[in-house]
């Protein structure tokens, strides 16, 4: 399990490694933490650079990790800034634009399988194979640990009562979760409804493997929530709501219109719990969107 003290631990191991990003006023008890901006362009850079720093001495094949795209820019990253070789495996869906820059950083690209497990799979047997270190993309408590961090810094900036996050693996949630437990603060995850692994979770009493598809599979497309993650969820009591396809484009063209934020499909989803309804505040609650990727093409929001 994952405790606050984890989470400090990897606030001094990666301080001056990863962007203190900004938080927005977006209206009445309304706020958006703005991890887009943070390096690579999502909050996973935090993580993985826990995650390597954490882990000791590098062998020589450097690491792998698999993704729908924002771990492996991460990881690609936070390897470059460390002088380390890193090998990303991505489905063939990911997007053009995350498989673009993930060259861009320096990575080795191997495009394997339809979804992000098939990825996974094919870098699991790259880790064996070859000796690299490999980097789970939500599962590990180094990631965890270190994608908590942004909750600390949320503890420092702002007086609030509910954080909205999304949920794909579950490791910015957990995160969140972990640093913010002895805090009277509700953290709630929001799903889509085509990848609702933390729903799927809850419903079966353990992680299962849930149908994966829509708008925002790209980012959280995980066939099942991490064991880990759900673990610290339960513990937390988070709670999860649903959002369709419809309510997630409409709230990433909201972000769009009104800010002039540009975020993926995945980001999105926590802002359309808002948009949509889905969760509607109390009377002068202080409500705290996590805005946690940015790797997309705006194109279509012109």
């Amino acid at each position: 399990m994952i405790s606050v003290e984890d989470v400090r631990a990897a606030e001094e191991r990666i301080k001056g490694r990863v962007r203190r990003t900004p938080l927005l006023e977006a209206g009445p008890s309304t706020f958006f933490k703005l991890e887009y901006a943070q390096h690579a362009g999502s909050f996973k850079t935090r993580g993985m650079f826990n995650q390597i720093l954490a882990a000791g001495p590098i062998p020589p094949a450097g690491v792998v990790v698999a993704s729908g795209g924002n771990a492996g820019l991460a990881a690609a990253y936070a390897a470059g800034r460390l002088g380390v070789p890193a090998e990303v495996f991505v489905p063939e869906t990911a997007p053009p634009v995350k498989v673009a820059k993930l060259g861009k950083l320096g990575a080795r690209v191997t495009q394997v399988g339809a979804e992000y497990a098939e990825a996974a799979a094919a870098s699991a047997v790259h880790a064996e194979q070859t000796g690299a270190l490999f980097l789970h993309a939500y599962d590990d408590p180094g990631m965890v640990a270190g994608n908590g961090t942004l909750g600390l810094e949320l503890l420092d900036d702002l007086g609030f009562d509910t954080v909205l996050v999304a949920v794909g693996g579950g490791g910015l949630a957990a995160g969140v979760a972990a640093a913010l437990a002895d805090r009277p603060v509700n953290v709630v995850g929001v799903e889509p409804e085509n990848c609702p692994t933390l729903r799927g979770a809850l419903d079966a009493g353990a992680p299962v493997d849930v149908p994966v598809g829509g708008v925002a599979a790209d980012s959280l497309g995980a066939r099942r929530i991490g064991l880990l993650p759900y673990q610290i969820m339960v513990l937390t009591g988070m709670a999860s709501l649903l959002v369709d396809d419809p309510a997630i484009v409409e709230a990433r063209r909201r972000l769009w219109d009104d800010y002039r934020i540009v975020v993926e499909h995945g980001t999105a989803a926590a802002y359309a719990a808002l948009t949509s309804g889905a969760y509607r505040p109390a009377d002068g609650e202080r409500v705290v969107v996590l805005l946690c990727g940015a790797n997309t093409n705006p194109g279509d929001l012109a």
